[in-house]
């Protein structure tokens, strides 16, 4: 109830602009789930909030990554991965790192949603028929994107590095491989807001809740 009040005061004063800017601490989904809050997370309900379509970035000094998807079940995901979707996640990702990182034209990095990039059908259809249409269409309209790639080869081998971000099909996929190349430094940034919202890359942490071991560094 606690958490959920702060979050509510903290977007109504966003909204009356009475800050600038919203810092949000993590809060327990599950917890939180009742009348006054059906949300599987933040970014979703700042979406309901302060209008927008969000994306979550999480971004580092040698790593940014967005999603396509965010908080589904894993069975969802490639019900949720459209052409258009793809499409629209690039053209925030790209808009986001013009505007709030400074990046003149970026290179993204699309990944693949199946194993080996789909192994030309092998192993799934949606590279061939959705994710390649789409970064086709959006270099059509200026986007440098490039893939879809293979996401277990593209953070293994470095080539990440080439890029100035990842978009990635869902959460594990790019969270994973992000934390564990920058969890001490890494910030979720939420994109496609008309207000500037972050927040530590971490949970709650309730299993080292009292014992003066959890890092502020993010």
């Amino acid at each position: 109830a606690a958490a959920l009040a702060a979050l509510r005061r903290a977007t109504d004063d966003l909204k009356a602009r009475r800050i600038d800017a919203l810092v949000t601490a993590p809060i327990n989904k599950e917890a939180m789930q009742g009348d006054g809050f059906r949300f599987t997370g933040h970014t979703e309900f700042l979406a309901a909030e302060l209008e927008g379509e969000p994306m979550m970035i999480m971004c580092s000094d040698r790593l940014r990554v967005g999603l396509v998807t965010i908080h589904l079940p894993v069975t969802e995901v490639s019900a949720h991965i459209t052409r258009e979707g793809i499409g629209r996640a690039l053209d925030t990702l790209r808009a986001s790192l013009r505007r709030d990182f400074g990046v003149v034209e970026p290179r993204i990095a699309v990944l693949a949603l199946n194993p080996h990039a789909g192994d030309g059908g092998l192993l799934g259809r949606e590279e061939e028929e959705i994710i390649r249409p789409a970064v086709a269409e959006a270099v059509a309209r200026g986007v440098l994107a490039f893939g879809p790639f293979a996401a277990d080869g593209l953070f293994a081998n470095g080539g990440y590095a080439r890029y100035d971000a990842v978009l990635a099909m869902y959460h594990d996929q790019g969270l994973a491989p992000f934390k564990a190349l920058a969890m001490e430094a890494g910030v979720n940034f939420t994109a496609g807001l008309p207000y500037v919202r972050t927040s530590p890359d971490h949970g709650t942490g309730y299993d080292i809740a009292g014992k003066g071991e959890a890092s502020e560094q993010s």
